[in-house]
């Protein structure tokens, strides 16, 4: 499939801006299943100054800066990619792989899972809790395989939460969204890997978006207008595998990602620091159209 994809940001600000600083991650990444034939920033007004980089976790950056005094920055970015379907999706429902034994050969052999070993670790937006522990205790049997401790642990996270746009910001503690059993995208995402680091798992953060217009016939994704987010677990003989709490399903062809990492503060589409005073507004729309 072929995507065209438009994510346009507006920020308003009450007072003008002396000066302002931003990271942007959001050029679609190239992996196994994606390619991204091409990606085109527009900044209003134009950055002073302005350089793109790769992250650690491998993610596109472009920092921006504006020296320039404004009340107004919009951002668009336009990216045209190619998907497939998901190989490791196709691969995991046959994995024999049990939960616990991933968990003792981290434990045990750190320098040959180095590189998935940060993944089990807390991070700014998920905490180790004992009560995400016990959410997520009766997923992770004994003797379960991590396939089916991870699909178990996805459709309790969809049926436990109700999807309700506005009633979390990114700020919201994990714990209060289990509690309130309310959020959005990336709540459903963090409480999910939450739940697997406690478990001593290795989970990341998935940054992306999901087709605005299914085909004919088909639902519409819950999250298709704005920035989607979902979970990629790591499987020692298949590799990273995603799910999508949000929607109780393995990404396939209408998830495009854009960034990976431990949660949402390393992926964050925008962010940075402006001098300015008073209040800001902000608007964002996403367009995900099919053109192939």
């Amino acid at each position: 499939m072929r995507y065209k994809i438009r994510h346009i940001t507006e920020y308003s600000y009450q007072e003008m801006v002396s000066i302002g600083h931003n990271r942007l991650c959001l050029v679609p990444l190239n992996n196994n299943g994606q390619q991204c034939l091409s990606s085109n920033i527009t900044i209003l007004p134009a950055p002073d100054e302005l350089a793109y980089q790769t992250d650690f976790f491998g993610n596109t950056l472009l920092f921006i800066s504006i020296y320039k005094e404004h009340d107004q920055l919009e951002i668009t970015s336009e990216s045209t990619v190619d998907i497939v379907n998901r190989p490791n999706a196709d691969r995991v429902q046959a994995s024999a792989t049990a939960w616990q034994d991933l968990k003792n050969q981290i434990a045990i052999n750190s320098e040959i899972y180095a590189d998935v070993m940060q993944y089990t670790l807390p991070s700014i937006h998920v905490p180790y809790s004992e009560a995400i522990r016990n959410f997520a205790s009766d997923c992770f049997t004994d003797g379960a395989t991590l396939w089916i401790g991870c699909q178990s642990l996805m459709q309790k996270i969809y049926s436990s939460l109700d999807f309700t746009p506005g009633f979390t910001t990114v700020n919201t503690p994990v714990e209060s969204v289990l509690i309130s059993h309310k959020g959005v995208c990336q709540d459903f995402a963090h409480l999910m890997i939450a739940c697997l680091r406690n478990m001593g798992l290795p989970a990341r953060y998935v940054s992306g978006y999901i087709e605005t217009f299914p085909p004919p016939g088909k639902e519409k994704l819950v999250g298709s207008d704005a920035s989607h987010a979902w979970v990629s677990v790591y499987f020692p003989e298949i590799g990273w595998v995603e799910f999508d709490p949000t929607n109780n399903l393995l990404p396939s062809h209408n998830h495009i990602t854009v960034a990976v990492g431990r949660d949402y503060f390393d992926v964050a589409p925008i962010k940075g620091i402006i001098f300015s005073s008073g209040k800001q507004n902000i608007s964002v729309k996403v367009d995900v159209n099919r053109i192939s």
